[in-house]
């Protein structure tokens, strides 16, 4: 990732968090469809349409969508006290600016709602660092419920972490790889999966989750890392903004993974004053009939 730039909602130019074979990079195109897709598929939301949780501007006085800040080697590292995960999270120092953009946080400090995720890459060390419900304290430390860092120079599982353990992501994954970006949306060419939610989730989960986030053991509702994809058959339509066509071209190339519980259908993407949030508004119009399940490991 040395190739991307610095700041708050900086540009990777062009660089793909970890290997191309990993998980979130994989073409599953030609992947077979999951024998329970159906049911899997209708749990979420037959008719249900594709809700775009990211944009430009305000909702409710936060910005619309996921932040993250791109930092190097020099951003100091800063203590980090973990609350309620503290025994399946990877220990500080993270190198959190001061000023790092807090997911749902208002212009007064105080919060929307939401996880109050905090994402800092350190293109340098090929580091990404990821804490939830995150409150900045005295000294420039931070609190935080959980926290993960990932190698993204690799596919080594989490440093000390084993299977079961959370991050700050219910289903263990981490968050930033699977956030529509502009900078890459723009160009026409998105080359990952991306990030959903579901309201209802099974006490399960699949490669590459590694924790749940329910007590429903229904074989009808998704575990964590369930893989969806937008089918062949859908066309995309000529009208649709360059932004929203490599959207929908990434969900029929490398899918997206359940990856939270939340509201049906919300596709996760981070928050750019860029978006055209009408434009964006396009992809509501693909509904749950036109996605499917891929084949599950297990």
């Amino acid at each position: 990732l040395s190739g991307a730039s610095l700041g708050a909602g900086a540009s990777l130019n062009g660089a793909i968090p970890f290997p191309a074979n990993n998980a979130w990079n994989t073409d599953i195109s030609g992947a077979p469809v999951d024998a329970n897709s159906d049911a899997l598929i209708a749990s979420i939301g037959l008719t249900r349409g594709l809700h775009p949780d990211f944009g430009s501007g305000l909702y409710e006085g936060a910005p619309i969508g996921i932040p993250y800040v791109v930092v190097s080697s020099t951003q100091p590292k800063v203590a980090v006290t973990f609350t309620d995960y503290g025994d399946e999270s990877d220990p500080g120092p993270y190198p959190i600016p001061a000023d790092a953009p807090i997911e749902g946080q208002l212009a007064n400090g105080g919060s929307f709602g939401g996880d109050r995720h905090v994402l800092v890459i350190d293109r340098d060390a090929n580091r990404l660092y990821e804490t939830g419900n995150s409150y900045q304290q005295a000294g420039g430390a931070w609190r935080a419920s959980g926290g993960a860092v990932f190698h993204t120079n690799s596919n080594t599982v989490r440093p000390g972490g084993q299977p079961g353990w959370t991050s700050a992501d219910a289903a263990g994954l981490p968050i930033f790889p699977g956030l529509a970006r502009y900078d890459e949306a723009s160009t026409g060419v998105i080359r990952h999966a991306l990030r959903f939610t579901a309201s209802t989730t099974r006490r399960a989960y699949v490669p590459p989750a590694t924790h749940w986030a329910s007590s429903n053991t229904s074989a009808n509702v998704p575990p964590m890392g369930m893989r969806v994809r937008l089918k062949a058959s859908y066309v995309i339509p000529a009208s649709f903004s360059t932004e929203s066509k490599a959207i929908l071209q990434s969900m029929k190339t490398y899918g997206m993974f359940v990856a939270d519980n939340g509201s049906n259908w919300y596709v996760s993407g981070s928050h750019d004053e860029r978006w055209d949030n009408d434009e964006m508004a396009s992809i509501r119009g693909v509904t749950g009939s036109n996605l499917e399940v891929v084949r599950m490991d297990r």
